[in-house]
């Protein structure tokens, strides 16, 4: 039998032919498959691939649209960024040198030195020079204050206002700016994407973080970790951006860049959890601001913790705001509520965890309002009314 040989040409064919038909044997055997046992051959020789349902170039082009997202975001929103910056004079303690003819310390003179650093954040909401920050960075009455912009242009605080009732605080300066747009935050959704920007540390300006909405109408007790500040803020957002200290008054904005939150604090004893107070408490002092000048807020004038249903079940007690102190003076002294009544209603809304705080619902009042609050005391129910009064800073 006589031998058939190919020249190379013909082999290359052969080989080529051969190749183009296992590829297309391959893929309907693969469709096939697919569709009798929905099996996909991805899933079965690269599973980490397969059951992603995202090929590496669509895994590539989403991670390039979120890094768009947040470049966007901080090139749009950074110039409406600002730092601000203490100025105060502070007496050094006094050093002490040896006596050469005894040994006893002579104490040196005492020296004042004047301090300067930044200390926290803030941004523009009017073009006329208003800035929000945190109350607790500008408590400070005895200091002077200046805001440091993104191209280190620098001005003097003429006026500040502090808001008695969250920790807010506008600053007034004498310059045009840029503001930010002022978001929604009554529609936000736990793992929503957020950026946080501002002054880390105080010392890294404009600092750009990036994470997600980890929990929404949270309850804190906030402080300067010195025991100079401190103060229960309600209804507050949780993310785990990176918000450090120095962050304080620094937004927090969605993917479109509105301000959905003002950073406030974060927690001490663990790593990316921080808190923001939602822009809408804001937006609402600063309506107040807008229409008197000044931040004139109803005050009710309690210190609570809100019991939980599982606490109230445990305890025989029935849900509400466990009252800890009245303030003397306030609205609530006067209409006879005492510490340990848990109030129930609010004006005849309940409160609870699920449907808001007391805070909220006197967020939602006007000085003079008569609100009837119901409150079980000893076992028993019981129903008064209380006149709002003016907050006092």
């Amino acid at each position: 039998m006589p031998i058939i040989k190919f020249s190379k040409p013909q082999l290359k064919v052969f080989f080529t032919v051969g190749i183009v038909l296992l590829i297309i044997i391959s893929a309907l055997g693969g469709a096939i498959a697919d569709r009798l046992f929905v099996v996909k051959p991805l899933d079965i020789l690269f599973p980490r691939l397969g059951s992603s349902g995202l090929s590496p170039f669509q895994k590539t082009k989403e991670v390039v649209m979120e890094e768009n997202i947040v470049i966007d975001v901080a090139q749009q929103s950074s110039d409406s960024v600002i730092t601000v910056s203490i100025t105060k004079q502070q007496v050094q303690q006094p050093t002490f040198f040896m006596d050469p003819f005894g040994t006893f310390g002579i104490p040196q003179t005492p020296q004042k030195q004047t301090i300067k650093k930044d200390i926290g954040s803030g941004f523009i909401i009017d073009q006329s020079g208003l800035i929000v920050t945190n109350k607790h960075v500008v408590a400070d009455t005895t200091a002077s204050y200046k805001i440091v912009t993104k191209d280190d242009k620098e001005y003097e605080v003429k006026n500040i206002y502090r808001d008695p009732v969250n920790d807010l605080a506008i600053l007034k300066v004498d310059a045009v700016l840029r503001p930010l747009t002022l978001g929604n935050s009554d529609n936000l959704k736990v793992g929503q994407f957020v950026i946080a920007i501002g002054t880390a540390l105080g010392e890294f300006r404009h600092t750009v973080t990036t994470g997600v909405i980890s929990g929404l109408g949270r309850g804190i007790d906030a402080g300067d970790g010195l025991g100079g500040f401190a103060e229960r803020l309600d209804d507050v957002i949780q993310t785990d951006a990176a918000i450090n200290p120095g962050n304080s008054g620094g937004p927090l904005l969605n993917s479109s860049g509105e301000v959905i939150g003002v950073s406030v604090a974060v927690a001490e004893s663990a790593q990316n959890v921080g808190f923001a107070l939602p822009i809408n408490v804001v937006k609402a002092s600063l309506d107040n601001f807008n229409k008197t000048g000044q931040f004139d807020r109803p005050f009710f004038g309690v210190r609570y913790r809100v019991i939980p249903k599982e606490t109230a079940l445990l305890n025989d007690v029935p849900e509400g705001a466990y009252v800890v102190e009245v303030i003397p003076g306030s609205a609530a002294e006067e209409a006879g509520l005492k510490q340990g009544d848990i109030i129930t209603k609010f004006d005849g809304k309940a409160v609870n965890e699920n449907t808001g705080s007391i805070a909220s619902f006197v967020s939602q009042k006007k000085i003079g309002d008569i609100v009837t609050l119901e409150y079980w005391r000893e076992k028993k129910t019981s129903t008064i009314t209380a006149t709002l009064k003016k907050s006092t800073d």
